[in-house]
């Protein structure tokens, strides 16, 4: 056998070598791998397998690494216009050295393909000889296998440049690749890969903690945002979850050991401080220390399900850090219930009431009129659950055709019916599986799936339209309703069996226009649709009138009406009377003018009825405030609209009452 130190041979003399010779002078990790395929049997003169591929197991390949697949496909093809002329191609594959994707100038994929280097073959050392992809995952690094290299000779006309791809916790989960001839080998080609890769794997890491707290980090800020920046993820309290390459390497630590770590231990401070400090700053880097004393700048990102909505931290005049309730931004460790409270004790006592139920496996029952916010408190719900990492499916059974409800909500197999979706549909119970099921107009729902609907609920198993099988399901059930299902009870159009199935706990959405909060809640709506860096502000005429307004739309009146009004001022800035909708000032209330006394209701209301509405109090005092305009202006309505401050079609239509 040839000596593995001695002169170095030529590439000719390497396509000549005799099976089980080493080529001459190559790096130890050629050596170790030539070693390897002689333990493997292999044969330097073998050929490429040319066996029929199964289509079918590379698309189930494909879904099993769809996650690897939908982030480096964007990068494969920004590397691949970098390298496109150049006679190469480039490769992703699994662990496994499976290739998932290629990339390729087509005169060289031709080439490539002789040698079965193409999607669903695998190119493990083992079965492919010595090549960049399978070295590159035994030994769990990036390498470069260049013509004479490659064990066997079929291979040697190639160059490859390979990187392992590692998800956020560390895990080897495929390889990239660029593989061309031999004869364009460029040294450069391998740090582009490892660019690229790198690249992969951020877009991995960006996705994998939604729960999480990621720090973006690097010495200098022109490197913020940039592949050299590391990302160190915690949980909302502060423990570490999992760090990027750049990060490990920054830290000094592996990420087996930052395992042991947390937060205070690498920073030296509380995660609670940074996130103080970052919400006072914007999107200013912070000044952050490494515990080795080494100083960094970083910026924080909140990941999506560790966005809650809460109340913003402004600082008084001493620093300490206070709440502004007119504010809605995403913080962790605060519920998703806290952020819908903003002051008024109706609210609040609803929060409070569902907090201690969540996770009970207790049916939640929301009532309240239109548009009071019955699908953002479900939804509020389902973040603070348990289940908040599971599906949260809405339906709405008003919206459905009574045709179709069946269908959508417990699904169908093949051929159930004329018009069935070729496969079937699972339907959206099924889909809620280990998730909340919310649905909306729940009295809206028919009698006959009504009787379906609990039988779910009691056996916790649905069986699809045209299937003899039932399929278990574990779901929460949130349900709203605007109508008093009480009543339909007791007027047979409600199972009254479904009705206390469904009300373990009943809870009720007060209107708009009984809230104390109206001032903050304008303030949140217009904070979240106003465009960026703008501050826009309501002026105190119309405050007062959102004030007393009736709101009978609740909340989507009110932020359809601030959307209008933020057209309509444009760069002004400030929501006038004009910027208002006529259809909003037919609606509004005013109060009698100044030394007229003020209207007294009438009917139940004014008889003290406990059980009286508010809005039936409301249209008491407003019919009470007409009828006495139209009496001192002896019926003249132009006279009485002007006093009133409200449309004359208003006063025609209220005169119907009168």
């Amino acid at each position: 056998m040839a000596q593995r130190h001695g002169a170095g041979i030529s590439t000719a003399d390497a396509n000549d070598t005799r099976a089980g010779d080493a080529p001459l002078s190559k790096p130890q990790t050629i050596e170790k791998s030539w070693d390897r395929c002689r333990s493997y049997g292999l044969d330097l003169t073998e050929k490429p397998d040319f066996g029929p591929l199964r289509s079918d197991f590379l698309s189930e390949e494909l879904e099993k690494n769809h996650n690897l697949v939908s982030h480096a496909l964007p990068v494969l093809e920004t590397l691949y216009q970098q390298l496109a002329g150049t006679h190469s191609m480039v490769v992703l594959t699994d662990e496994q050295g499976l290739i998932l994707h290629s990339l390729g100038d087509s005169d060289f994929l031709e080439r490539a393909q002789r040698v079965a280097l193409q999607p669903g073959v695998t190119w493990s050392e083992d079965s492919r000889g010595t090549n960049a992809i399978g070295t590159a995952l035994i030994e769990r690094s990036p390498i470069c296998v260049n013509g004479a290299e490659h064990f066997l000779k079929a291979n040697r006309f190639l160059t490859c440049s390979a990187v392992p791809i590692s998800d956020p916790r560390g895990r080897m989960v495929g390889v990239l690749d660029v593989t061309g001839d031999h004869r364009g080998y460029n040294s450069h080609t391998i740090a582009l890969v490892r660019m690229s890769a790198q690249m992969i794997e951020n877009h991995l890491f960006s996705d994998a903690f939604p729960e999480g707290i990621a720090i973006h980090m690097h010495g200098r800020p022109e490197f913020l945002g940039t592949l050299c920046e590391g990302i160190v993820c915690f949980s909302p309290d502060g423990e570490f979850i999992s760090a990027n390459r750049s990060a490990c390497s920054m830290l000094g630590r592996s990420l087996a050991d930052l395992r042991t770590h947390s937060f205070s231990t690498l920073f030296g401070n509380r995660i609670q401080s940074v996130l103080d400090q970052a919400l006072a700053q914007g999107d200013v880097p912070l000044r952050l220390s490494l515990s080795s004393g080494t100083p960094v700048l970083g910026r924080v990102r909140i990941g999506a399900r560790a966005r809650r909505p809460m109340r913003i931290f402004t600082f008084d005049r001493k620093g300490t850090a206070q709440r502004d309730a007119g504010d809605q931004r995403p913080m962790p460790g605060v519920g998703a219930l806290d952020g819908l409270m903003t002051g008024d004790a109706q609210i609040e006592a609803v929060c409070n009431k569902v907090r201690r139920v969540l996770g009970r496996d207790i049916t939640i029952l929301i009532q309240g009129e239109t548009g009071t916010g019955k699908e953002l408190i479900a939804n509020a719900i389902h973040e603070d659950s348990p289940r908040a990492s599971a599906p949260f499916v809405a339906v709405n059974c008003a919206s459905i055709p009574d045709t179709l409800i069946e269908s959508e909500l417990f699904g169908y197999e093949e051929g159930a019916f004329t018009g069935a979706k070729r496969k079937g549909n699972v339907g959206k119970i099924l889909q809620a599986d280990g998730g909340t099921l919310f649905l909306d107009e729940i009295g809206d729902m028919p009698l006959n799936l009504q009787a379906r609907l609990l039988r779910v609920l009691q056996e916790r198993k649905v069986t699809p339209l045209g299937s003899i099988k039932s399929y278990p399901v574990d779901i929460a059930i949130v349900c709203a309703t605007n109508r008093k299902l009480r009543d339909m009870v007791s007027r047979g159009e409600f199972r009254e069996d479904l009705y206390y199935r469904l009300n373990g706990l009943t809870v009720n959405l007060p209107p708009l226009r009984t809230r104390s909060d109206i001032r903050t809640v304008v303030e949140r709506i217009l904070r979240k649709e106003a465009p960026a860096g703008s501050r826009p502000r309501v002026d105190d005429e119309v405050m007062r009138m959102f004030l007393r307004h009736p709101w009978p739309g609740n909340l989507r009146q009110l932020t359809c009406l601030l959307r209008t009004a933020l057209v309509m001022a444009d760069e002004d800035g400030e929501i006038r009377r004009e910027h208002l909708p006529d259809d909003f000032l037919d609606e509004l209330v005013e109060p009698p003018p100044r030394g007229e006394p003020r209207p007294q209701a009438t009917g139940t209301a004014a008889a003290g009825d406990s059980h009286a509405s508010f809005s039936d109090r409301l249209d008491d005092l407003e019919l009470q405030a007409i009828r006495e305009a139209l009496e001192k202006h002896r019926g003249n309505v132009s006279a009485a609209s002007r006093q009133l401050g409200i449309s004359r079609n208003t006063i025609y239509r209220k005169m119907k009452s009168l």
